[in-house]
């Protein structure tokens, strides 16, 4: 028997009974680290909750008013992952979290809809489908798709949607059932357990399908087709959004409008223009600005070899330096004989770039120490120990620390 979520996807909230709860594990993201959590897979009796399949994600949603963080398939059963323990026997009150429900019946909608029209009508296969957190792509088997074929394609996609054309689901006891040749598919999973089942939107396609959908293409509201990118093996990624996204993508559009009309002070139709102006007068800017700095780099080295009285020991910092500036003047600084030098780019109180430079031995020894004071990260190559400086703040500590060498190193010699 399917799950409930599938035999109704507009269900949002059923009563069930406990089969088994058993401890588990899962494993999360959080903030770019993985981390493992600790709890429960509880498989009921019949669910609403989905679990990911068919390219869709799993719902949220809360049993007993606990939380269900996860939902995976194990053959005919879902597995619903909580932090509680909730016994075998118990009933419990399936809620489901209706609007990423509802979304994911718009885009996964959505996309057999663009899918069949797709097919239908330019005989671009659909091969694989991702369902992304605001914007989806379906992945279509040709190098290529104009920009014509998409205007016609959306017009179509989006008459459809007007005609409110029905979805229905239908179940199929025997997977060998003569029907089911005729309905697009790419085969069952291998350990596909039960009836099966295919969505039908009326008239247009018949598709093998464990997902939530709608019941009328007009509960899509809207398709957009957004933009079109190469894919894998010469196929074409179709990006689109539909249902509600349409209204969250064109109010973000929106917002980002408003400020860029703030910023390049002017109207939509000449953000283009005012843009690009603003690039190549910024890298006109940048390519001054280097050659600016590449010339205070060779300055500095001079007004240093020009003294009479030289210190075997050169520390500088420019906060608005970078790698040439700082190569330039190490390599000018190096002609002086015994010379130690540590030049620093970046943020005096933040994080930056640095060099060190001077007699091999020198650089090998003082090198990862300067790096450490610094907080940095760094490497020797080429005579230099250079990398990245998270302390800046520190640049005095690291000056004090070589002198500090320098003389030990002069009193034993």
């Amino acid at each position: 028997m399917a799950l409930a979520c599938q035999r109704d996807s507009y269900l949002t909230q059923l009563w069930s009974v406990v089969k088994s709860c058993k401890p588990a594990q899962l494993t999360v993201v959080n903030g770019g680290k993985k981390e493992k959590l600790s709890g429960f897979d509880v498989i009921l009796e019949d669910t609403v909750l989905f679990p990911e399949g068919g390219g869709q994600p799993d719902d949220r949603g809360s049993i007993n008013g606990v939380s269900v963080l996860r939902i995976t398939r194990s053959g005919a059963d879902a597995v619903h992952f909580v932090r509680e323990e909730i016994p075998p026997e118990t009933k419990v009150d399936l809620q489901v979290d209706w609007k990423r429900r509802f979304d994911h019946m718009q885009q996964h909608s959505g996309q057999h809809l663009i899918t069949a029209l797709a097919d239908s009508m330019f005989g671009y296969k659909t091969t694989s489908w991702n369902l992304g957190e605001k914007v989806s792509f379906i992945e279509l088997d040709t190098p290529k798709v104009t920009a014509d074929e998409l205007t016609t394609l959306e017009e179509t996609v989006n008459a459809k949607i007007r005609e409110g054309v029905a979805m229905t689901p239908k179940l199929y006891e025997n997977k060998d059932d003569p029907e089911l040749a005729a309905v697009r598919a790419r085969g069952l999973p291998d350990d596909h357990v039960g009836p099966v089942r295919v969505v039908t939107i009326e008239g247009i396609d018949s598709n093998m399908c464990c997902g939530t959908h709608v019941s009328s293409m007009a509960h899509l509201q809207a398709i957009k087709l957004l933009y079109t990118e190469k894919g894998k093996k010469g196929k074409t990624n179709l990006f689109f959004v539909a249902g509600d996204r349409v209204l969250s993508y064109l109010g973000r559009c929106c917002s980002v409008e408003k400020t860029l009309t703030g910023v390049l002070k002017g109207p939509l139709d000449q953000h283009v223009d005012l843009a690009d102006k603003a690039v190549k007068g910024w890298k006109a800017a940048q390519k001054m600005s280097t050659g600016l700095l590449k010339e205070v780099a060779a300055l500095e080295a001079e007004a240093f070899k020009s003294k009479a009285e030289k210190d075997n020991v050169f520390v500088t910092h420019r906060k608005e330096g970078d790698g040439d500036y700082m190569n330039i003047l190490v390599g000018e600084l190096l002609a002086v004989e015994g010379l130690s030098c540590l030049v620093t780019v970046g943020d005096e109180k933040a994080a930056g770039l640095f060099v060190f430079a001077g007699p091999e031995t020198v650089v090998k020894d003082m090198g990862p120490k300067i790096c450490d004071l610094l907080e940095g990260k760094g490497a020797l190559s080429g005579g230099r120990y250079r990398g990245k400086a998270n302390k800046m703040a520190n640049r005095g500590k690291a000056e004090a620390a070589l002198r500090d060498y320098l003389q030990q190193t002069k009193a034993e010699s």
